[in-house]
């Protein structure tokens, strides 16, 4: 049964995440998130494709939230609560615990302010959460008997990750949004070599390679401490979590160090909540802030303050981070209204903007942004592009696929144009089946089909390299299996042999890790009557069977008529030319030569030499034949 995947949303195009898979018969649908861009229906995911009848719940085994951005989980309730979704949602825990958050601050700007009728309501955010079932990072999660799912660490935001999904032995990873590059609070995305027949991989800067980002930060200080120098005002639109916090640690060592006093704001409550959360989920940020956790909060700012919207129009320069961080709505929006239209000010934009937003219209050069029908702004302030995207860029998107070795990708979240080049350069120069399907458009994969087969330890010990500690480890090991002469493996007859060493503990083998090293495998392949196979050396085949071996025997002839020598010296002859030429062990006795314990005979009978050997020895015996009529030639 191929491996199907639909894009609801993200499909060439960012924003309204929501890819759609089916493998081995289950459905899952990744994210469900809301488009920035619009305003209207199109904000969310056409859910009809999966059920014009709405019958969501019957249609879907899981739906799996890879993190907290809007784009990626905006339209949750509305699904659930509005649609009538009654499954699992799956997300880690600092995603369930901002979720509902941000949420809600999105249902606030578009009922309260823009005027929204057919909304979720508070109530179905609640109702919602209620549904949510959370894992912790390397969990293996059964949704069901057959559907395991697995989340890895995947930086970008506090709670991101990357989810593997299999089914029987079928996969695929979805990785929502990720960043390969450490920064100054989270750490870098990993994720086991899986080789999965599917990767869904985010491409938002598929086509970028970032400068140092020491170089960034270096340019981004110089930015805003000009402007402030000039008593200018300087707006930074940021997400309510990530990329404000990094920006903010960025400042405060700044401002510590240069004695500046020029105010710092965040919009309020922002900073208490995020404050609060990062404390909570201490264990998902980098090793630097866990090590001085104890001694120092990172995230207890001391020139950073809570926000009031009476500043709008305060005197003087100041530092402001509002959100949201496309400028589409909210504080963001409400200060750049005031602050545009003044040359001293400036707007830093730090992330990606979706296309159709207030912060996507200043990166085009746009000098008049219109909001809305009644309003229209002049852009005299200066606008700076400096990407501190939690997005990895190409060389990060390489780096994952060389780390994974999936069998197929497909391309989401990221723009046609992009996308398109990458899919070249992937196919080009890994030689791996890529697709970037528009939304709706179906990709169809055939799934891996690998059967599991128990290997003897005997033939284990005969074919591989260190295969005797190999097997001696995986004997003593919880996951082998219970017989002590068969260890588990699959049907491609793959060993790891890289962690099998004298100083390395056996407990690292009790996580399975795919193989680092393969190996072919000969054997005889037994079927036994529950149907599974094992690959047995041959002599281990006969008690297997509980049968009486056959031998099939072939023999050679030559006549003895007009030999000059008796039998007796003939035979004498062989076993000496035969021991001395093919370093092999003959005895003679009873008119009998032996080579190499019964493995080739030869003998005489009446007027006849007779050479007898079975299948197994027929390099030996042809080499002792020619011994044989070599001899029985110089005495005639």
């Amino acid at each position: 049964m191929p491996i199907r995947v639909v894009p609801l949303g993200a499909g060439q195009d960012v924003g309204r995440s929501c890819i759609l898979v089916t493998v081995g018969g289950k459905r899952i649908m990744f994210d469900c998130g809301m488009h920035m861009g619009y305003h209207d229906e199109r904000r969310f995911p056409d859910f009809s494709f999966i059920s014009r009848a709405k019958n969501f719940t019957q249609m879907l085994d899981c739906v799996i939230i890879s993190h907290f951005h809007l784009d990626h989980c905006g339209a949750l309730p509305y699904f659930s609560e509005m649609c009538g979704y009654n499954g699992p949602i799956i997300m880690t825990h600092p995603t369930k615990a901002i979720c509902p958050i941000l949420l809600e601050d999105y249902r606030k700007i578009t009922v309260n302010r823009q005027g929204e009728t057919n909304f979720f309501t508070s109530d179905m955010i609640k109702e919602c959460m209620k549904k949510v079932v959370t894992v912790q990072l390397l969990q293996r999660y059964h949704v069901d008997q057959e559907l395991e799912v697995t989340a890895y660490y995947a930086g970008h935001v506090l709670g991101a990750a990357m989810f593997h999904v299999k089914v029987g032995n079928e996969s695929v990873v979805y990785t929502g949004d990720y960043n390969m590059t450490p920064d100054r609070h989270l750490g870098s995305a990993w994720i086991d070599k899986l080789r999965t027949d599917v990767l869904i991989t985010e491409t938002t800067y598929a086509t970028t390679i970032r400068d140092s980002k020491r170089c960034r930060e270096r340019d981004f200080l110089k930015q805003v401490h000009e402007c402030v120098k000039n008593g200018g005002k300087v707006l930074i639109p940021v997400f309510a979590l990530g990329r404000a916090q990094e920006l903010c640690i960025l400042l405060e060592t700044f401002w510590n160090r240069m004695n500046l006093t020029v105010p710092i704001y965040f919009s309020t409550g922002l900073t208490e909540k995020a404050n609060y959360y990062y404390k909570l989920f201490i264990s998902w940020t980098n090793q630097n802030i866990k090590q001085t956790f104890v001694k120092r909060n990172m995230f207890d700012f001391k020139h950073v303050q809570p926000f009031d919207r009476a500043y709008i129009h305060a005197p003087g320069p100041m530092v402001l981070f509002a959100t949201p961080g496309m400028l589409h709505a909210g504080t963001s929006l409400d200060v750049f209204k005031e602050w545009a239209p003044n040359p001293k000010n400036m707007v830093i934009i730090v992330g990606y903007c979706v296309a159709g937003t207030v912060g996507n219209k200043l990166l085009n050069g746009a000098k008049r942004v219109e909001i809305d029908k009644k309003t229209t702004v002049e852009v005299n302030c200066k606008i700076k592009n400096l990407s501190f995207s939690a997005h990895a860029d190409a060389k990060g998107i390489l780096q994952l696929i060389r780390q994974l070795e999936p069998r197929n990708i497909v391309l989401v979240h990221g723009e046609k144009g992009r996308m398109q080049y990458f899919k070249d350069k992937v196919q080009r120069d890994f030689g791996i089946p890529c697709y970037d399907p528009p939304n709706g458009t179906t990709v169809y994969v055939d799934g891996t089909q690998t059967i599991p087969v128990d290997i003897s330890r005997t033939l284990l010990k005969r074919k591989l390299p260190l295969a005797d500690r190999i097997a001696a480890s995986l004997h003593s090991d919880d996951t082998t299996v219970a017989s002590d002469q068969q260890t588990d493996a699959t049907a491609s007859i793959k060993m790891e042999t890289d962690d099998i060493q004298e100083d390395k503990p056996i407990e690292r083998l009790k996580r399975p890790r795919p193989p680092a090293h393969s190996a072919l495998m000969e054997g005889i392949l037994l079927m036994k009557s529950d149907q599974s196979l094992t690959l047995l050396d041959r002599d281990e085949l006969i008690p297997q069977l509980n049968t009486p071996e056959h031998i099939i025997s072939f023999s050679s002839k030559r006549s003895l008529v007009t030999l000059k020598q008796s039998a007796e010296e003939l035979l004498t002859a062989v076993a000496t030319a035969v021991q001395r030429d093919l370093d092999a062990t003959c005895t003679y006795k009873e008119s009998i030569v032996t080579v190499n314990n019964n493995a080739v005979q030869v003998r005489v009978e009446g007027s006849e030499l007779r050479c007898e050997w079975t299948y197994q020895h027929e390099d030996l015996a042809v080499r002792t034949v020619k011994i044989i009529d070599s001899l029985i030639e110089s005495s005639r």
